[in-house]
């Protein structure tokens, strides 16, 4: 039945009786094809586009309609987009078209969401400056922000950069925030380089003056860290755990409202500290500290440092999950009415389409909500 939906969608694109949903649907496989340097559809003929088309439609659609009841319901979202600027729009109405072909009788009509619309997050952050002043990071064009113990402060193109001008007189500390709807990066005085996700925090000393390099830490961050055999690199993470290294790559997830915080190592070595526990992890695996520490093998990176290549990853995610990274991207607040429905996503989009698109999905998804302002109302 599945195969019988994308070979018709095909046809009626060809006769241009499909609708405007579709036509893009199609569109924007049609320009991945290209994109990619896999076909060149002035090239060959429409047969073999057809059957290109439809057969990269069928990677999503499946081969079969799922007839057996399960006990969650699970929301397919488009797996591949972004390589045409319709796909990156509007991906999220595409993935819901997809999901309306795998059984439509299951899915009730709902009403068109008329929302105002809310734009993704962007770079933009505030620095604190040693005095206590701060500067609003969002609008600022390259140059020095400010000069403070011994080093200048410069913005250089859309990071915080520090450079050292003499000898610092005693230890001053900056502290980076993000808002939720904002990301940034920045480069430490020892040249090791940190992204903050929406919603967190870095404070640390402008000169790395004595026998370690000290930094705290709240929301998310991914480091770099410049390798020092002589200073080692200590992340305090909200005041519930310490992470150690020399010189790596890895990531921190330590939002309040998260299950638990997530040190996910990607290359060297690290170990964790919390409550007199510890463990040494190993590229791949992360800990997961709540009472106690837990070591996990053979973690999804992407789905860990999506967030930073500008992609949401909510394969496996439940409802509640994806809605938190909504809540922080988006700069909106969730609340359910009566629980949360027992819904599970899987999926890729990218971060840089407006919350309408999204909305598209929930509402497709039978998902009932309303939207007041900046408060999304999750409806039983």
């Amino acid at each position: 039945m599945d195969a019988i939906k994308a070979r018709e969608l095909i046809e009626r694109y060809n006769q241009g009786n499909c609708t405007a949903e579709e036509k893009l649907l199609v569109e924007a496989w049609e320009a991945e094809l290209e994109a990619t340097g896999e076909f060149n559809a002035d090239e060959p003929g429409l047969a073999r586009w057809q059957e290109e088309v439809y057969a990269r439609l069928m990677e999503q659609v499946g081969p079969e309609v799922e007839t057996t009841p399960v006990p969650v319901h699970r929301v397919h979202f488009m797996r591949r987009w972004g390589w045409a600027a319709a796909v990156a729009v509007l991906a999220a109405g595409l993935g819901a078209y997809l999901l309306s072909t795998r059984d439509k009788s299951s899915q009730p009509e709902v009403a068109a969401v008329n929302t105002p619309d809310i734009a993704p997050g962007k770079n933009g952050a505030v620095l604190t400056l040693a005095d206590g002043s701060q500067v609003e990071l969002d609008s600022l064009g390259n140059g020095v922000i400010a000069t403070q113990n011994g080093a200048k402060v410069r913005l250089q193109n859309g990071q915080v950069v520090y450079d050292e001008t003499g000898e610092p007189a005693g230890t001053a500390f900056n502290t980076m925030t993000t808002p939720r709807g904002r990301q940034f990066r920045i480069t430490l005085p020892d040249d090791t380089k940190v992204w903050l996700n929406a919603a967190s925090s870095l404070r640390y000393p402008t000169a790395f003056t004595g026998k370690e390099r000290r930094v705290e830490v709240t929301g998310e961050a991914y480091f770099e860290v410049a390798k020092n055999k002589d200073k080692p690199f200590l992340v305090e993470v909200n005041n519930t755990a310490e992470v150690q290294v020399l010189g790596t790559h890895f990531n921190i997830n330590a939002y309040a409202n998260e299950p638990a915080i997530y040190t996910t190592l990607l290359e060297g070595k690290v170990g964790v500290v919390s409550n007199r526990q510890g463990a040494m992890l190993k590229p791949g695996q992360q800990a997961q500290i709540s009472n106690g520490i837990k070591v996990a093998d053979d973690v999804d990176i992407d789905k860990v440092m999506a967030w930073k290549n500008g992609v949401f990853n909510f394969e496996g995610a439940t409802l509640e999950q994806f809605l938190r990274q909504v809540e922080r991207w988006y700069d909106i607040d969730v609340e359910y009415e009566k629980g949360v429905p027992a819904i599970t996503f899987w999926g890729k989009m990218t971060r840089d389409i407006p919350l309408s698109g999204l909305l598209v999905v929930l509402q497709k998804s039978n998902v009932h909500f309303r939207l007041e302002g900046r408060k999304l109302i999750v409806l039983p």
